[in-house]
């Protein structure tokens, strides 16, 4: 016979404050009760409280504010499926896939006024892009928000930087801030240099500083990193992109054929 061991307390809190938030109890964006008040509730001392308040923070569903306390998470998961976003890039005119799956999760995105310039190539971005050391590539690094419709505070929801062969980009709409409907993707199908071809590598690790400011993260959480490598069907590489995104905040979502034999 299996005796079950008791959670701990600290995982018990955090299970009913889960599914409080769950239940709607606590609206998205809402503060939770003080620790003090919490403590009280469940007739525990703070540390307890804070240990329960820890693993909420680590999931993503809550975070801390200064001023207000623990927030509930603002926005739902979102989901980034790689087999569809390029499908429908300019869907409803969206200036590429990011917009047009927030879209269709109800939401408006917002990209800071991207960097867009000449820059040195990284040297492993410059290998795959078939470039010699040193070398620069068109470089576009975008901060990148979601906002609910209706409400002007926006949301960070992750970073995104891209690099094009130079010769590809100079003198096009891609060295320009908006790429136009579809984005950069649907500007190198128009020079003849449409991707036939996506690898995406996904790396989990921790946030760097300027990542974990921007991104608004706690010390426990984790970012994905997709890097995405387009090729044109020659098998040149046209871009290759790194996406930085909260693991809490994002569920990948990946749709094949199935072989049939």
């Amino acid at each position: 016979m299996t005796v079950e061991t008791p959670q701990p307390r600290y995982q018990q809190i955090a299970a009913q404050i889960r599914a409080a938030i769950e239940r709607g109890d606590y609206e998205p964006g809402a503060a939770l009760d003080s620790e003090n008040t919490l403590a009280a509730r469940y007739q525990v001392d703070k540390r307890t409280v804070n240990s329960a308040m820890r693993i909420l923070r680590a999931e993503g569903l809550v975070r801390v504010e200064r001023g207000r306390g623990a927030i509930v998470r603002e926005l739902p998961i979102l989901t980034r499926d790689a087999a569809t976003r390029f499908r429908i890039r300019a869907e409803a005119g969206a200036r590429g896939a990011y917009e047009a799956e927030l879209a269709r999760a109800g939401l408006e995105s917002v990209v800071d006024q991207p960097d867009v310039a000449p820059a040195a190539v990284p040297d492993d971005i410059g290998q795959v892009l078939g470039l010699e050391p040193g070398a620069q590539a068109l470089t576009r690094a975008r901060r990148m928000y979601a906002r609910k419709p209706g409400n002007p505070e926006t949301y960070p929801v992750q970073l995104a930087t891209s690099w094009i062969p130079a010769d590809l980009a100079e003198g096009t709409p891609i060295e320009q801030m908006d790429t136009g409907p579809g984005g950069t993707y649907s500007r190198l199908a128009d020079l003849g240099h449409a991707p036939a071809e996506f690898t995406e590598t996904i790396t989990l690790r921790l946030p760097d500083d300027a990542e974990r400011d921007f991104l608004k993260m706690d010390a426990e959480q984790r970012v994905y990193l997709i890097r995405r490598v387009a090729r044109e069907a020659a098998g040149r590489a046209v871009e290759v992109t790194d996406t930085v995104m909260p693991a809490h905040q994002w569920r990948l979502a990946y749709t094949w054929a199935a072989e049939t034999s």
